[in-house]
């Protein structure tokens, strides 16, 4: 259908670019290329140093026929789908973007978006919703060298861990909850560090990892190593919550920010009903992705244009304080026409 619209591009020419530019690496790297131009835009640094980062999970609505046919989350209704996770930086830049089941824990996807892309390495500290609020992913970012902060829901119930609860005042030992097992800590020490170590080297998606040490953790003596640490990392990041209200609201921010994306995602996906109608993984994931890299030039094309608005601004005289510009957004889309407008140039008759 493309190729009868265009008079530039025939249908051979379009299949060709479509079978060999059309995959994973070239996304990956055409999304990298966008994200690190907005970061340098003037405007950008205005909303943060790309040093923050928060990750949410977006749901889409697939049909009944192909492999997400059976994945149904009562959360969302009665109707299969799956979900976009996604990485947005304090600038706004999604960076880092893959295809989940629906129906499972986001937590161990938290690491894949950090440690397998170029941006999510600068993070130094990620927010995340409560699904994140588990001990295996206190334990990788600390270890790793994230400060994680995630969303901490029905907070009276989470107990505070420690190495001896002889030493608990009378007043906290109901807050108090198992002791931290540290023998168990020093026997897996190399292995934490080999688990570590596989993780930054990229040989497995750090989600795999945890998923498999999530499985049988009662079985597996790194498993239970990484919960102990995972413990007294959660224990001092509940400490640290209450008293600091500063860490509140950057954690606020950062996730207002990522969520904020989904308005701005539900607008372009107008195509097909808003539904994800491919039926392989593949191609589930190149929609995904192309989604997120066409927010990403959105959002690039709107902190140019904001930055050339105050520019403006600025030259004629007016005041444009630096506090007021961190609470623009770039993620508007009134001015842009989401169907397209295609303007094909004629090619010259052959005589």
């Amino acid at each position: 259908k493309m190729a009868g619209a265009s008079s530039t591009h025939n249908f051979k020419q379009l299949a060709r670019l479509s079978n060999w530019h059309v995959e994973s690496e070239a996304i990956n790297r055409a999304l990298a290329m966008v994200i690190e131009a907005q970061a340098w835009l003037p405007m950008a640094k205005y909303w943060g140093a790309g040093e923050t980062a928060s990750s949410d999970g977006q749901f889409f609505p697939t049909t009944r026929q192909g492999e997400a046919m059976n994945l149904i989350n009562a959360k969302y209704g009665h109707e299969p789908g799956l979900k976009a996770y996604t990485h947005v930086s304090d600038q706004y830049g999604p960076f880092a973007t893959q295809v989940i089941p629906a129906t499972v824990n986001e937590a161990p996807y938290i690491l894949d978006g950090l440690l397998m892309n170029p941006s999510g390495k600068r993070i130094k500290e990620q927010y995340a919703d409560t699904g994140g609020f588990t001990d295996l992913v206190f334990a990788a970012t600390s270890l790793l060298g994230y400060r994680f902060i995630p969303r901490i829901k029905d907070l009276p119930s989470k107990r505070l861990h420690v190495f001896d609860r002889h030493g608990v005042p009378n007043e906290l030992k109901g807050l108090i909850g198992d002791r931290i097992r540290e023998n168990t800590i020093i026997a897996n020490w190399p292995d934490v560090l080999r688990c570590i170590a596989t993780m930054l080297s990229g040989r497995m998606q750090p989600s795999q990892l945890l998923k498999k040490l999530a499985a049988r953790p009662r079985q597996h003596d790194l498993a239970i190593a990484l919960r102990e640490i995972g413990r007294i990392e959660r224990t001092l990041f509940i400490i640290d919550w209450l008293l600091d209200t500063d860490m509140q609201r950057r954690a606020q921010i950062g996730l207002n920010k990522g969520e904020a994306h989904h308005a701005l995602k539900n607008a372009l996906r107008i195509g097909r009903q808003g539904e994800i109608r491919d039926r392989t993984t593949e191609g589930q994931h190149f929609r995904i992705a192309g989604l997120n890299l066409l927010t990403a030039i959105i959002i690039y094309w709107n902190t140019k244009q904001l930055g050339f608005a105050v520019a403006a601004r600025q030259k004629a005289g007016l005041d444009t304080p630096a506090y007021l510009l961190s609470h623009i957004s770039p993620l508007g889309w009134a001015h842009i026409i989401l169907t397209g407008e295609y303007r094909w140039r004629q090619m010259a008759e052959n005589p």
